[in-house]
């Protein structure tokens, strides 16, 4: 079961690839979004991902307070570059990449 999660996401990051590759010119400008439940130390783990990229960094919390929404935008240099955040990130509990 776990090696068909882990070939499900190397086929997701494939194709991302693709379709960075084709839609960019490197480097370009790219942002990201993600929404994490409002815990422990999530948004600042993702801005330290981040930390010293000259990123935009916008945080909005959620009605309730339950969840905050990270929107990123940073000049990247390759598509292999945004997929190495991507994963970064990906570590983050209860984390989602839009």
């Amino acid at each position: 079961m776990e090696n068909d999660k882990e070939k499900t996401t190397a086929e997701f990051y494939e194709r991302l690839k693709v379709e960075l590759d084709n839609s960019n010119t490197w480097p370009a400008e790219y942002l990201y979004k993600f929404i994490m439940p409002s815990v422990a130390d999530n948004v600042e783990r993702v801005e330290k991902a981040f930390d010293n990229m000259g990123a935009v960094i916008k945080t909005t919390k959620s009605k309730t307070g339950k969840f905050t929404s990270v929107s990123i935008d940073v000049t990247m240099h390759s598509s292999d570059d945004v997929i190495a955040k991507y994963k970064e990130v990906s570590t983050i509990e209860g984390i989602v990449s839009l």
